[in-house]
């Protein structure tokens, strides 16, 4: 292993030696000797700067090359040297130069492969200064809206400049040259314009460099506008001797306006009086309507800026003009790149003479509040035609309007849509549909503006039965009825269709909108529906009327059961309450005499109490005593027994009412009332025991239950009142009935 080591050691010194050379011959056969230096030229910015010299190398020489600059004075030489590999142009600078000496500059270039030198360069210092550009500004003389001074200020060697100045939306410069001294005066400038003003200096007239442009803008003061306002109304009855007159103008240029208006004046001057009174009004805007009275008038228009008033326009309205006839054959041909060409004729006949014609038009579907009035364009007479352009965007339909103009008052007016260019629409209409009995009505909305993509020509509504294979039925609809809605009959009942639409414009038809699925009912269906609307409006009608109110009542008297027609008895007429009220009176004594004094008395723990039906053998508490009156026709009204047999009468207690005048006792008094109840096998569940000293104050738990006996069904019509079942005896304490179920099937008969 060492041996190899040591046989490798001397070929990679050789290795190393012969790298570099390669490399080295590589590189100078690829090079090349220096060119001569061209374009020599030397520049010097600003009066105090430094001279700084270029020069274009020529071609790559792929090694290092030495660039000296050779600057002599006649007398003196001076070397200035740069090394330079791989750039194209060469530049160095020079020591600050004086204004008397001339100048030779000779740029030499120096590599292995050779030299060159440039041809020499001969100057002086005025003629290689750059002066820095000016400063200067403008002002205009006692507010002159066309006259400015200039004024700037320059280095101390600058002697001669220039001046250029143009509005901002010219393109061409207006030039002045050979300006001498600090200041220039320009006339006949704009008003209310914006001047760029442009400003170049140099140290002599003939010799040496322009200085950079210096900018400056300004605009000129406003002066009393020049320009007279077109003016045309339109003028309509308005009934009561009144009129309605609208004036429209259009806005002055901005060369006529010479500054901002700030507002209209418009003057109202009556030619049917003897002393005419002139109405003044102002607005802001370009059109002004007002209700008048019905007379001639002299109506002037101005408009004013900061400055003044324009001069007036004037137009006499004559209510003689009446025969106004539209003009004929209006027509709008698409131009593209948002242009319309408008054509017509003259009006057919008219006894008035022609002075003009206006042209209208508006976005079908502008809003009137933010657009308050179309654009429009006047024209004479002689002109049948006219490009629109100004607010004329693709692919919009626009509504346009020709008026004749008959002595500035214009005509009737003849309409026509038209578009610059279109497409097909990009949605279909929203579409709504209502049954009827023997067809469907459709209705549908405007598609949206942005969807039109033009004028809209035509709809197109799709009628096919449900899963047939035959082509469907078309409703063409053309745009110019302005209709909306289409009857469709001839429809199948009890047969399902599917019904779509589509827009067109002149570009082609659009695609679906939404579609529904239809399907008439059978007669039927129809003929119940409106037989049952008809009996019920029949018997309203017949049961508004009172003779056919009295004369259905009778019917069905005849018709319905005895029974519901019977009149229910009046308890009070009943024995049992003859009776009750004797006995009543009898007990009318104070409670005190046989109740413990409620100084004594102390309240029982309330419990919860449930009545139930228990069936007893020798006691029912069930009131099913048999009452008679007299009063009732000789009905007999009887509180029949559950179990089916009949219990025995009893006689009410002796009173007062029966002639037995003696005294008795409370105490015997109640004696014998207990008694005479317990005689009888009906004792009625709700009447309480007062005497605490044999009964609980509260009713007993019952020995069974509800489930025991099925409860009774209490009847909505009871024979008693429910005053009669309040208790015999005032009673203090409380009685707890969280729980208790009452059957009141012995109150009812």
């Amino acid at each position: 292993m060492h041996a190899a080591r040591g046989s490798t050691e001397p070929g990679s010194k050789m290795l190393f030696a012969i790298v570099p050379a390669a490399i080295w011959l590589l590189a100078h056969l690829a090079a090349d000797p220096p060119d001569e230096p061209r374009n020599v030229s030397c520049i010097q910015q600003g009066t105090d700067g430094h001279p700084i010299c270029t020069w274009d190398k020529g071609r790559l020489t792929y090694i290092n090359t030495t660039y000296v600059v050779q600057l002599s004075n006649g007398t003196d030489v001076f070397y200035v040297s740069k090394e330079s590999l791989d750039t194209n142009f060469g530049s160095l600078a020079l020591s600050k130069l004086n204004f008397d000496s001339t100048y030779t500059i000779v740029v030499a270039a120096f590599n292995e492969l050779g030299s060159a030198f440039s041809q020499p360069l001969v100057f002086m210092l005025i003629d290689i200064v750059k002066p820095h550009p000016p400063k200067f500004s403008v002002e205009f003389e006692h507010s002159s809206a066309t006259n400015c001074t200039l004024s700037w200020y320059a280095e101390a060697q600058v002697q001669h400049c220039r001046l250029r100045y143009r509005p901002l939306t010219r393109h061409s410069w207006s030039m002045v040259e050979n300006l001498k001294g600090e200041k220039c005066s320009l006339y006949g400038l704009e008003p209310y314009t914006t001047y760029e003003f442009q400003l170049s200096c140099k140290i002599h007239p003939k010799r040496g460099l322009w200085s950079n442009w210096s900018t400056y803008q300004n605009r000129t003061p406003e002066a009393v506008p020049t320009g007279v306002l077109d003016v045309w109304y339109q003028q309509q009855d308005g009934g009561s001797q009144q009129q309605n007159i609208s004036l429209f103008w259009k806005a002055l240029s901005k060369s006529e306006a010479r500054g901002r208006i700030l507002q209209y004046t418009v003057t109202f001057e009556a030619l049917d009086q003897q002393n005419p009174v002139a109405e003044t009004h102002l607005t802001t805007q370009t059109n002004y309507a007002r209700v008048m009275p019905r007379v001639n008038y002299k109506i002037t228009v101005t408009a004013e800026n900061s400055r003044g008033r324009s001069p007036p326009t004037s137009i006499v309205t004559d209510l003689g003009i009446q025969d106004l006839p539209p003009p004929q054959a209006v027509s709008a041909i698409a131009m593209g790149n948002s242009s319309i060409l408008i054509s017509w004729k003259p009006p057919t006949s008219s006894t008035a003479s022609i002075n003009g014609y206006v042209v209208e038009w508006a976005d079908t579907q502008r809003n009137a509040r933010l657009e308050p009035h179309p654009a429009w364009e006047k024209l004479p007479a002689s002109s049948l035609s006219t490009v629109i352009a100004e607010h004329v965007k693709d692919e919009v339909c626009y509504q346009i309007s020709v008026f004749a103009l008959y002595q500035d008052r214009a005509g009737q007016a003849a309409s026509v849509k038209g578009y610059s260019s279109a497409k097909a629409p990009s949605a279909g209409p929203q579409m709504f549909t209502t049954l009827h009995a023997n067809g469907i009505l459709v209705s549908w909305e405007a598609i949206p503006a942005h969807q039109q993509r033009g004028c809209i020509t035509g709809y197109h509504i799709y009628l096919q039965k449900r899963d047939s294979q035959v082509d469907p039925r078309v409703y063409a609809i053309s745009s110019m009825t302005a209709q909306r809605s289409l009857y469709i009959t001839d429809l199948q009942p009890g047969e399902h269709y599917v019904l779509w639409m589509t827009a067109s414009t002149a570009a082609g038809e659009g695609p679906w909108g939404n579609s529904e699925l239809i399907c008439l009912e059978s007669a039927g269906e129809w003929m119940t529906v409106v037989l049952t609307c008809s009996i019920f409006i029949f018997s309203a009608c017949i049961c508004s009327m009172p003779p056919a109110r009295k004369a259905l009542h009778s019917l069905l008297t005849i018709l319905i059961p005895q029974w519901q027609s019977k009149a229910i008895p009046d308890p009070a007429n009943a024995t049992w309450a003859k009776k009750y009220t004797s006995v009543k009176a009898e007990l009318r004594w104070p409670s005190s005499l046989f109740l413990p004094s409620t100084s004594t008395f102390e309240e029982p723990e309330p419990t919860q109490v449930e009545e139930a039906f228990v069936k007893r053998s020798t006691l029912a508490l069930q009131d099913k005593a048999l009452f008679s009156s007299t009063g009732s026709k000789g009905q007999d009204w009887a509180l029949g027994s559950s179990r089916g047999h009949e219990e025995p009468r009893y006689k009410p207690l002796p009173s007062a009412a029966d002639g037995e005048v003696r005294e008795q006792q409370p105490p015997d008094l109640y004696r014998r009332m207990v008694e005479a109840m317990e005689h009888t096998q009906n004792v009625p569940g709700y009447i309480a025991n007062p005497n605490p000293s044999t009964a609980p104050p509260y009713l007993p738990l019952g020995a069974g239950t509800a489930e025991d006996v099925p409860e009774l069904e209490c009847h909505p019509l009871s024979v008693f009142p429910t005053t009669c079942l309040a208790p015999m005896f005032p009673y203090e304490g409380n009685l707890t009935l969280d729980t208790v179920k009452i059957n009141c099937g012995s109150l009812t008969g």
